[in-house]
């Protein structure tokens, strides 16, 4: 999951992937020791978190790294009500690149433990840097999805594209009229383009990390307006990773989406990805954002309380009570 190298492999069988995938593996406990290597366990969430670190920059420090590996997991244990799986590791590495790069990639059920992050900065990451990054927590929400077959990674890439500025909005970490400017902005690059075969069929960068986002919403908004906004979309997502269907494991999508329809009392995610996975299916976005109240201005967003679905905007940013 989560390995773009891994995509091409998996088409040559499932063979090739298994030995890549251990390579790969290998290749993640094996890196050269680096200067200022130190080691940290958080709990959060009810999670035992092993944070290794391998910085080289005197200017970043421990605590700088573990406030934002914290910071990530509560905005994550805010949103699903406990962090997604019991024990998980982390790995910070400082490159050697001279810029201000921050990038992740997770895997699930490596040398014993249920999910690992391999995150690496750029030698000219700063505090500020990482007080304004989103890459730890979207790497973390890939903790609470089971690794999907080939054909479902829109659902993985696009569930952690919406939910990591949600749980981080809940949590008080960022404005919440931001986070729904950057999904306007973002948003459109989900959009079917000319010979779109559906979500399961069209595996570009936009259908699969926007396309996947855009399910997200819709489907939380359906589920939203069927239960009387008494249930949203973190309602089935909670009770997947209560089934414990979290990276560590593989699943069937349409297995995934049935404990999601079974926790909100409705079948929306099951309908939506029968709807979407095999055609293309376009959103009307701007009218979508003026029935939710999101205007766009030369200063970013005005949220309207006296619109259609504002009453939904605002409990999809609104923490549910635990």
């Amino acid at each position: 999951m989560l390995i773009a190298s891994l995509l091409l492999a998996s088409q040559l069988g499932k063979v090739t992937d298994a030995v890549n995938t251990r390579i790969q593996r290998s290749t993640i406990l094996s890196d050269p020791n680096q200067p200022h290597r130190s080691e940290q366990t958080l709990m959060v969430g009810g999670a035992q978190i092993e944070v290794e670190l391998r910085l080289g920059n005197h200017s970043l420090g421990r605590t700088d790294v573990l406030d934002w590996v914290n910071k990530a997991a509560d905005a994550v244990t805010v949103y699903y009500g406990t962090f997604p799986v019991q024990h998980a590791r982390i790995i910070v590495i400082q490159t050697g690149e001279d810029d201000n790069a921050i990038h992740g990639t997770t895997w699930g059920n490596v040398a014993g433990v249920q999910a690992l992050s391999r995150m690496r900065l750029g030698r000219e990451v700063t505090r500020a840097n990482l007080d304004a990054d989103w890459t730890m927590t979207h790497e973390l929400v890939h903790m609470a999805l089971s690794s999907l077959p080939d054909e479902s990674h829109w659902l993985e890439e696009g569930l952690a594209t919406y939910v990591e500025p949600i749980a981080r909005a809940q949590a008080g970490q960022v404005p919440i009229s931001k986070i729904w400017g950057d999904m306007v902005a973002g948003m459109p690059q989900g959009e079917p383009e000319a010979g779109d075969r559906g979500l399961d069929h069209t595996h570009t960068w936009g259908r699969t990390y926007w396309g996947g986002a855009m399910f997200c919403l819709t489907a939380d908004i359906r589920i939203r307006q069927a239960t009387h906004n008494q249930k949203g979309l973190e309602d089935a997502l909670r009770a997947i990773t209560a089934q414990h269907a979290t990276i560590d494991t593989e699943w069937p999508l349409r297995r995934v989406l049935e404990i999601g329809d079974q926790a909100t009392g409705t079948t929306v995610m099951s309908d939506l990805y029968q709807e979407w996975k095999d055609k293309s299916v376009s959103v009307d976005l701007g009218q979508l954002w003026r029935q939710l109240g999101i205007i766009s201005t030369a200063h970013g967003v005005e949220l309207n309380s006296g619109a259609p679905l504002a009453h939904i905007r605002e409990a999809i940013t609104r923490p549910v009570e635990n």
